[in-house]
């Protein structure tokens, strides 16, 4: 399926304001990047940097007034998520290296902290995808989704204590849930189609069977229309946007997503 996404974020800036985004989707293999605009108003130079994580991060210094940001891209993504019950765990050594820091504890997600809850989740499960899958299926049972109920993240710890938050929140809990079994995971964050209420969305991936696989416990069903732009350990690493110096925050925020032909 053809998406067409875009963010729309309008500032007000009383001082010269230092930011790092994160709005550019680059292609993979799980999504295909046909074209994309960024434009900002009014002009200033704008460095573009790979972080990481492989995120393309844009990097200015906003001057006083107003400013807006506005991206749009045209991507191919899949119409469902893959599913691979049965996938089995990858033991420790033989993990690639460079996933080898998605198993420790993160800002946001203290995974040294779950290991007792999530032996009891994935009870008599299979090791790897199905003990995902079964984290996955507690969240959506277990951790009330409530769009717009948090404006700031908060850990695995609070979340699990509060039994509820956010889409980013729910990623954090399953996050930490899977490392505490020694299975990778990390943070997506991007688009979805018809999300309800549309903003920008959270996710998780867990590496299992030799590769990632994306899982989301606000949503029901294999159901596709992904299209990220960042990835990392936790909500730490994946801002859309980043500032330095007096708090600034958005006037206006739009997201957008939409489908469009399969011919662009």
């Amino acid at each position: 399926m053809w998406l067409r996404v875009g963010c729309d974020l309008l500032f007000e800036i009383e001082v010269p304001t230092p930011f790092i985004l994160m709005l550019r989707p680059r292609s993979g293999t799980e999504q295909w990047v046909a074209r994309d605009e960024f434009k900002i108003k009014p002009s200033v130079p704008v460095v573009e940097f790979t972080d990481d994580y492989g995120n393309l991060c844009q990097r200015l210094t906003a001057q006083p007034g107003y400013f807006s940001i506005n991206t749009t891209a045209d991507v191919r993504t899949s119409q469902y998520v893959d599913t691979a019950f049965g996938a089995p765990f990858i033991d420790i050594q033989h993990l690639p290296q460079g996933l080898l820091n998605y198993l420790l504890p993160s800002r946001y997600c203290e995974s040294d902290r779950f290991n007792d809850l999530a032996m009891e989740i994935t009870m008599n499960q299979f090791p790897g995808y199905d003990q995902v899958a079964a984290i996955e299926n507690w969240l959506r049972n277990n951790i009330s989704y409530i769009p717009g109920s948090s404006d700031y993240p908060i850990s695995a710890i609070e979340v699990n204590y509060k039994q509820s938050g956010v889409c980013r929140d729910l990623a954090h809990l399953g996050i930490a849930l899977c490392r505490s079994l020694s299975i990778p995971a990390r943070m997506v964050v991007g688009y979805l189609h018809n999300l309800q209420p549309m903003d920008m969305h959270a996710w998780f991936e867990a590496y299992v069977g030799g590769r990632w696989y994306t899982f989301d416990a606000t949503q029901y069903g294999p159901k596709g229309g992904y299209v990220a732009i960042g990835y990392g350990h936790d909500a730490a690493d994946v801002a859309v946007f980043n500032q330095f110096g007096p708090s600034v925050y958005p006037i206006r925020q739009l997201v957008s997503v939409e489908l469009i032909e399969e011919s662009i």
